[in-house]
């Protein structure tokens, strides 16, 4: 099914160490077209409400076009990053966790810098009529995010790191505007792409599973 190299991983080995990047992320390498499509006919075979597949995926790649998504994002990030709900600001008071929340937003300022610089910006987007339907939206989102999940995993067996990032959705109409995405699809996530550097992911530190479980009642 591919004509790239896979990396030797188990399932397991390959769901639990997919992880985000962002400073590991190479800028200079440029990215195949084909190795991009080739991780969206995987994305493709997620599952989808009434198996009605509404998403369209674009493939940003023209320098100008990322260097203004880039600066959009640049400029939420910012405000974002100075807020008291941005990831180094979390559990501030937790000394184990505190320390980790610093790396990851030093990773994502990184990013927030540099996101017009990374070869590929995927955007995928689904059909939804110009306005979102009040309640629920899990039947909506349920029908793009795994797909989404599926090119990042796809992308990580070939060698290629993402960066699941929703920030620049505050100007989403800019961002359709500035793209051509028609009023009735929404946009879901931006995935900066890029052959990654470096060899090893790691298996992320989560709380023990009987912190989160409920059987039967919560």
């Amino acid at each position: 099914m591919t004509s790239f190299p896979i990396v030797d991983l188990t399932p397991d080995e390959l769901l639990t160490t997919t992880r985000t990047v962002r400073k590991r992320l190479d800028l200079t390498r440029p990215v195949p077209m084909e190795l991009i499509k080739e991780c969206l006919e995987i994305a493709l075979q997620a599952p989808s409400g009434s198996n009605k597949q509404g998403w369209q995926w674009i493939v940003v790649t023209d320098p100008d076009l990322r260097a203004r998504i880039g600066a959009i994002y640049g400029e939420l990030f910012a405000a974002y990053q100075a807020s008291k709900h941005s990831a180094s600001a979390l559990f501030a008071d937790d000394p184990e966790r505190a320390s980790v929340q610093k790396r990851v937003g030093d990773s994502a300022s990184w990013l927030g810098e540099h996101m017009g610089e990374v070869p590929v910006l995927l955007i995928p987007c689904i059909q939804a009529g110009k306005t979102l339907p009040a309640g629920n939206q899990a039947g909506l989102w349920g029908s793009l995010l795994p797909a989404v999940w599926n090119y990042a995993l796809a992308a990580r067996a070939r060698g290629l790191g993402t960066a699941w990032t929703t920030i620049h959705l505050a100007k989403e109409r800019e961002i359709s505007e500035l793209l051509g995405i028609p009023e009735d699809f929404h946009q879901g996530a931006l995935i900066p792409t890029a052959y990654y550097t470096g060899e090893t992911f790691k298996v992320a530190p989560r709380d023990p599973i009987e912190t989160v479980l409920h059987v039967d009642r919560w």
